[in-house]
Order: C-alpha cells, then sequence, then structure tokens
C-alpha cells in the first residue's frame, strides 16, 4: 500500500459544498467522541461495525455521502480504541482553534481521467497533472491546507525499491548542530529550512496575517519532508545495514525545542524504516543509553557525562590514551551495539 497526493482545482461551486462539509462532519466527530465518553463512563461499548451504522441514514439528510459519515464514525472509534490501549492521548473536540480539515471517503474510488477524478456527491474534480502508480485505489481522503485542497489517495500496490549503490555497514547518531554524525566519520548537514524563512513569518504574524503564516509553515514542513526524504533514499542506497541511535526525543524537546523541530529526526526515523523495508534493508534502532561516554576503543565509561558535558566535543579516554570525537565516537559505539554487543553488559 502506498499513498499519494493531487493537488486539486476546485470550482467555487465545490469549494463551498467541501467547507460546509467540513461543518457537518465536525458536528459528527464531537458527537462520536462525547457518546463514546458519556457511554464508556455506563459501561455500555460498541463494536466498530456497531458504532458506525449508529447514522445510518444521516448522511441523506445532511447531504453528505453516507460511506463518508461511517468514515467519520469509524476515525473517532479508532481513537478512542488508541486511547484506551495508551497508545495516544484521549481524542479532542473540534472547534474554531482546532479545526476538522479532512474527509475520509473509505470506498474505493475510481481511476482518475484526463486530469478529474470522481468524488461521491461532488462529481468530477480536476486536479494539476501528476503521475499516479498503476493499482487498485482503496481509499481516498480530502485534505484542506493553507495552499488548497488535496486528495490523498491509497494505492494496493508494493512500492518500488531503491537500487543499490553499496553494501556498507552504518551507525548513526543523531544530532542537533550537525544533522547525523556516521560510524565513518562522515558528518552530514542539512539546510536550515527554519533560518531561511524565518524573516518571513515572524513579519507575517506581527501583521496577524494568519492566511500567510500558515502558507509560510505549510512550505517549511514540505522543504523539511523533502529533505528527509532525498537524505534518507541516499543512506539506503549506500548502506545494506543502519543502525540509529534512538534518542527521547520528547524529553530532548522539552529543552531545544526549535532545534529538536529543525531536525525532524522522528521523521527521518520512519522514513528509513519503510525503505529499508521495501529494499531489502535492515534498519534497526539501538538504545543510545552510554553511547556518549564509551570509549568505542577500550570500552570504559571516561567520556563526559551530564549537562556539564554537552559542550565537550573532543576528549580523550583516560583508560586507553584514545582521542575521540564525541559524535563519531556515539556513532561507533551504535554500530558495535547494533552489531550485537550490549554496552549495558560489558564488563569494564
Amino acid at each position: 500500500m502506498i499513498q499519494t497526493q493531487l493537488k486539486l482545482r476546485l470550482t467555487k461551486k465545490q469549494e463551498i459544498t467541501l467547507n460546509e462539509w467540513l461543518l457537518s462532519l465536525t458536528r459528527v466527530w464531537n458527537w462520536a467522541i462525547r457518546k463514546i465518553e458519556l457511554d464508556g463512563q455506563d459501561k455500555v461499548y460498541y463494536s466498530k461495525n456497531d458504532f458506525q451504522n449508529l447514522l445510518s441514514n444521516h448522511g441523506q439528510k445532511i447531504g453528505i455521502a453516507s460511506h463518508t459519515v461511517q468514515g467519520m464514525l469509524r476515525l473517532a472509534w479508532e481513537s478512542w480504541g488508541r486511547c484506551y490501549k495508551k497508545i495516544a492521548k484521549k481524542p479532542n473536540l473540534k472547534g474554531l482553534r482546532n479545526k476538522l480539515n479532512s474527509i475520509p471517503f473509505p470506498d474505493k474510488i475510481r481511476r482518475p481521467q484526463e486530469n478529474k477524478i470522481r468524488v461521491p456527491k461532488i462529481g468530477k474534480i480536476r486536479y494539476h497533472r501528476q503521475d499516479i502508480p498503476d493499482g487498485i485505489i482503496k481509499c481516498g481522503r480530502l485534505i484542506k491546507r493553507a495552499s488548497g485542497w488535496y486528495i490523498c489517495l491509497f494505492i494496493d500496490v508494493d512500492p518500488e525499491a531503491i537500487v543499490h549503490k553499496g553494501d556498507s555497514v552504518l551507525g548513526i547518531d543523531p544530532g542537533f548542530k550537525t544533522c547525523l554524525t556516521t560510524s565513518k566519520g562522515e558528518k552530514i548537514e542539512k539546510p536550515k529550512r527554519l533560518k531561511e524563512l524565518a524573516k518571513r513569518l515572524a513579519q507575517a504574524q506581527r501583521g496577524k496575517n494568519r492566511k500567510l503564516v500558515a502558507i509560510i509553515q505549510e512550505r517549511l514542513r514540505n522543504r523539511r519532508k523533502d529533505d528527509n526524504h532525498k537524505l534518507s533514499k541516499k543512506l539506503v542506497e549506500e548502506n545494506k545495514e543502519i543502525y540509529f541511535s534512538k534518542d527521547n526525543i520528547k524529553k530532548i524537546a522539552k529543552k531545544f525545542g526549535r532545534s529538536v523541530a529543525e531536525a525532524c529526526h522522528y521523521q527521518l526515523r520512519r522514513m528509513l524504516e519503510y525503505k529499508s523495508i521495501a529494499s531489502g534493508r535492515l534498519y534497526v534502532e539501538v538504545d543510545s543509553k552510554f553511547s556518549t561516554m564509551t570509549c568505542s576503543d577500550c570500552f570504559s565509561r571516561t567520556g563526559p557525562t551530564g549537562k556539564a558535558g554537552l559542550s565537550v566535543r573532543n576528549w580523550e579516554c583516560k583508560e586507553c590514551g584514545f582521542h575521540h570525537d564525541r559524535d563519531v565516537n556515539a556513532a561507533t559505539n551504535t554500530l558495535l551495539s547494533g552489531l550485537g554487543l550490549s554496552l549495558e553488559c560489558a564488563i569494564f
């Protein structure tokens, strides 16, 4: 299953209709969230099929496709399911500050023809010319963004494997001043996208131009995503095994919020994961505990620790005298740990 997005070219009538749908589906979402919560307090629970059929005739009354209403109820049911399993937080109600911005279409959609795609109850919608992978379109979703409306298509087809250009084994230590440091000693930089747009973003925020702020932030997300796609593809092309040091992103973000958002390491890890699976590569996330303070030559823990140690970028091992670059040493330890050497159980 792969996903592709098309930017739509709506008529004024179609855009008005979709905006009305968003208002109606916001009420459906809020009703579903509150019903599951209140019925759960009385120990009344629903299966997925039973809950999505509670409003079986409601779609005709509000002029929305019935399967779209069912899809919204299913999303609410699944959101509470993740909350009960403690995978996610409690789902929030939608309103002016937290707007609903997507419309689900859970049924199969016909393949587009002549730059037009047919959407139930809306009709044919034009989109900007774009190649679409061959396969059955299992479902779709209309998404409203600052730059316009998009349709996200989920196509039942296997992703193409990335061509192999090397068979190296690599350990990676993520950073914020330097995006990634590898066990080969290479330091990979990424463009500072926030710095590029910071001045224009600040001007829009001071002018209280919310639409322009949203457009700039969307552009920022797209550029970061594009950078991660290119970097992850390059790493998968050149390495048959990739070991990535897994940090606690939430904890780090509390101290270094802006730099963590700029790095986008979580998104990069997810891209490396699915691209490695599709290309027959091995991707493993390794616990980063003790990776910085452990000497990769003699395995003694004599390196910098604590907040004061963050400023120490080069250090010398007191046991063997080996001189280390902090990040390269951490990447090497990540590689060794990934290959089977447990740093926690080593005898020092």
